[in-house]
C-alpha cells in the first residue's frame, strides 16, 4: 500500500442480485490460490461470504479464506502481489486474527476478491464456514440477511466498516443458533 489509499478502499458497498458466475470466479481464484499457497495451507481454500450462497444478493466481491500455520510467513513468502493481490496490513485492517488481501479489478477502483488468511485453529475459520452453511440451508434466514445487507448498503454509504459492523449482531445470532 502507498501513502495514499487506493480507490477501492473507499468503494461504496453495493448489493447486487445473485450472479451464478460468482461461483465460477471463486473456483478459478481458489485454484490459483491453492497453487500459490500449497506450502502453507492447512485446509482447502474456502469460498465464504454472501457470494458463496446460491441465490443470495451480495456485493460482487468473492471472499476466499485460507487456513495457514503462520500468517506472517505467508505474507512474507507467498508473493501474492505478483497475482494482483494487495496486502492490507493489520494496523489498517484492525483484525489481528487474520491477514487480509484485496484483489482489485484492472481499473484499480473496484474490489474483485478478498483473501482472508486465518491462523490454523482460530475460531473464525469455523465461524465463517458455519455462517455460510447456515445461509445455504435456510432460505428464510438468507432472505433476512439479504434485507439487512441492502439496508446497510443504503444507509452506510462509503463507510465499509459501518456496513460490516452493522451485520455483526445478525451473524452472532446465527452462529449461536447453529
Amino acid at each position: 500500500m502507498t501513502d495514499h489509499a487506493p480507490e477501492w478502499a473507499f468503494e461504496r458497498a453495493e448489493v447486487r442480485p445473485h450472479d451464478p458466475s460468482w461461483s465460477l470466479r471463486a473456483q478459478a481464484e481458489s485454484a490459483e490460490l491453492t497453487k500459490l499457497l500449497t506450502p502453507w495451507l492447512e485446509a482447502e481454500v474456502e469460498h465464504v461470504g454472501s457470494t458463496a450462497v446460491p441465490g443470495l444478493a451480495a456485493k460482487p466481491i468473492i471472499d476466499l479464506m485460507a487456513s495457514v500455520a503462520d500468517l506472517d510467513i505467508v505474507v512474507d513468502q507467498a508473493n501474492l502481489s505478483t497475482r494482483g493481490w494487495r496486502y492490507v496490513p493489520p494496523e489498517l485492517d484492525q483484525r489481528p486474527w487474520r491477514r487480509f488481501f484485496v484483489k482489485p479489478d484492472a481499473t484499480g477502483r473496484h474490489r474483485e476478491a478478498h483473501l482472508h488468511l486465518i491462523q490454523r485453529g482460530h475460531h473464525r475459520w469455523t465461524d465463517q464456514i458455519r455462517f455460510r452453511d447456515a445461509l445455504r440451508s435456510d432460505e428464510t434466514l438468507a432472505r433476512a440477511y439479504e434485507e439487512l445487507k441492502r439496508h446497510l448498503a443504503t444507509s452506510t454509504g462509503h463507510d465499509r466498516e459501518a456496513y460490516t459492523e452493522g451485520k455483526a449482531a445478525f451473524v452472532a445470532k446465527v452462529l449461536k443458533a447453529f
